[in-house]
């Protein structure tokens, strides 16, 4: 598909009044602010299955379609170099084959850490069909023009999954407490079975919710694209110990 300079990006401000933008402005413009441009409806007998999933890194509700998108908005909540999420920020008009008009409103909006930014549609390999792929192609060309990367992906692996949604679980602040994540801190200074550190530090039914808290906060790291199990070594993480709940 060529550029198109019909594009049009149509979104809706805090006060539900519907805007629309020119590629000209797109740059300037903060969709993890937006909210969403259509509803998540629930309705009994639906195939999909849709919820709110409550962000951590944000501090409110990110909505979802499936469950497939589901896991995808806990893998941005676990990423720390994600810094806001939102979920259907937009919707993307343009003139399709034939000249028909085409809209899509991708699934995800993610803003890292270092001011960049990516629009995120999850659908799975087998379940692309033709006019989808012409929906995919035209929201990268657009996304090029507003100097966002465009990407879309399918199931993430499911072992990394299962941990992430295993710490996902002690996301909450409440699951911190200084004074046993000092001490845990102290236990996983050098690489450590997860189980033999917590029980070093005390009680492991008080102190497991704290050591898996500051695995979701990166403060302490394991390797979670293999099994977790209390043999799972873990360490300090990428994320200084400051700040924590």
């Amino acid at each position: 598909m060529d550029a198109d300079p019909e594009f049009e990006l149509c979104y809706l401000e805090v006060r539900g009044t519907e805007r629309r933008e020119l590629p000209a402005s797109w740059p300037g413009l903060r969709p993890e602010e937006f909210p969403p441009a259509r509803g998540f409806r629930w309705s009994r007998g639906q195939r999909h299955l849709p919820g709110l999933w409550w962000s951590a890194t944000i501090g409110s509700h990110v909505g979802y379609e499936s469950w497939l998108e589901r896991d995808h908005v806990m893998l941005l909540d676990f990423d720390p170099e994600v810094v806001a999420i939102a979920a259907q920020p937009f919707w993307l008009r343009w003139r399709g084959e034939a000249g028909r008009l085409r809209r899509h409103a991708p699934d995800l909006f993610a803003r890292m850490a270092d001011g960049s930014a990516a629009v995120i549609d999850v659908r799975p390999d087998d379940r692309i069909e033709p006019r989808d792929a012409e929906a995919f192609d035209a929201t990268g060309q657009a996304c090029g023009l507003a100097g966002w990367r465009f990407t879309r992906i399918g199931v993430p692996d499911l072992v990394r999954t299962a941990n992430v949604t295993w710490l996902s679980r002690y996301r909450h602040h409440r699951c911190g407490s200084p004074g046993v994540a000092r001490l845990l801190l102290k236990a996983f200074e050098e690489p450590v079975p997860l189980m033999a550190g917590a029980a070093a530090v005390g009680d492991p039914l008080a102190v497991l919710p704290v050591l898996f808290h500051l695995m979701w906060q990166h403060v302490l790291s394991a390797d979670l694209d293999s099994r977790l199990t209390s043999g799972t070594l873990v360490t300090a993480g990428s994320r200084a110990p400051g700040g924590m709940q």
